[in-house]
């Protein structure tokens, strides 16, 4: 293994590949994390679709250990999640089940849309004095796509950034402000960069939870000739971080929603369906008149 190879006096990298108990792996991951609070134990799930087989251990351990019993525990779990034609069952995480859980700062959430900001994120959670389970939404198509690069100089320097601006925006002429996390970010700069649309900012939400609210309402005030915002989501209307988002960010009630429809299952079966679902979201991300 290429990282237990760096230096003579670096700490130990192991990888295993468990069994396929959600629940089972879960559970001893959870509590080898508690055991040894100065060792990165991470679990990842297969697609993000199947961490519900560990639902025990998140309901009554991960999210509210602390609060019970006040046990801090700093597990990672890393959860495919996107949409990207594979199906109801290899899409959606649960990502709203996760935010309902959220409360009284019992863990983070997040969506990272660059290489550093993941890897100063997980710096993050061994380089804080306390311990506190972390959620990862890591969709499968960001490995290979050819945008999501960063610098060494990236890696190297600064920190974990809980929201990224819109490098691009030339802020006057800013008339359409949309907040988006995770991989459809990349969705939406695709189609503004084949629109030419220089009216239509995009702010990355990297952390969930606990919201940077401040942040979030500094943006807001910098973009003064916005008068269009928006809170865009490849997932349901019912299901991904729009109900978060309305809980936690007053000034959301205010925004216009574009997602998908209500639905029962996270996505369709039928690639046809899909992409026909997935295309008017983000067209109506840009006509300023839609609203799901």
């Amino acid at each position: 293994v290429l990282l237990n190879n760096l230096k003579g006096d670096q700490g130990d990298f192991y990888i295993y590949n468990s069994l396929l108990s959600e629940y089972g792996v879960v559970g001893f991951d959870y509590g080898y994390a508690m055991a040894s609070p100065n060792t990165l134990t991470i679990w990842e799930a297969q697609f993000g679709d199947f961490s519900n087989g560990a639902q025990i251990m998140i309901d009554q351990y991960i999210s509210a250990a602390e609060d019970k019993w006040d046990l801090q525990n700093g597990l990672v779990m890393l959860l495919p999640h996107g949409y990207e034609g594979q199906g109801a069952e290899h899409s959606s995480a649960r990502m709203e089940r996760y935010l309902q859980l959220c409360a009284k700062d019992n863990m983070f959430v997040a969506d990272c849309t660059t290489p550093a900001n993941l890897f100063h994120l997980l710096r993050r959670q061994m380089k804080v004095n306390y311990r506190k389970p972390l959620i990862i939404f890591t969709p499968k198509s960001l490995l290979r796509h050819p945008k999501v690069v960063s610098t060494k100089e990236e890696f190297s320097n600064g920190g974990f950034q809980m929201i990224i601006d819109d490098a691009t925006a030339e802020i006057k002429k800013i008339k359409t402000l949309v907040f988006v996390t995770g991989k459809f970010y990349y969705d939406l700069l695709e189609k503004k960069e084949q629109l030419k649309r220089k009216d239509v900012a995009l702010i990355r939400v990297e952390q969930l939870f606990p919201l940077p609210v401040k942040i979030l309402q500094s943006i807001i005030k910098k973009y003064k000739n916005a008068d269009d915002l928006v809170w865009a989501q490849e997932e349901p209307k019912n299901m991904g971080a729009y109900s978060h988002i309305l809980l936690h960010f007053d000034e959301a009630k205010h925004f216009r929603i574009c997602s998908r429809k209500i639905y029962a299952t996270p996505a369709s079966g039928s690639p046809t369906r899909f992409k026909l679902r997935h295309d008017a979201v983000i067209d109506s991300v840009f006509e300023e008149k839609s609203n799901n």
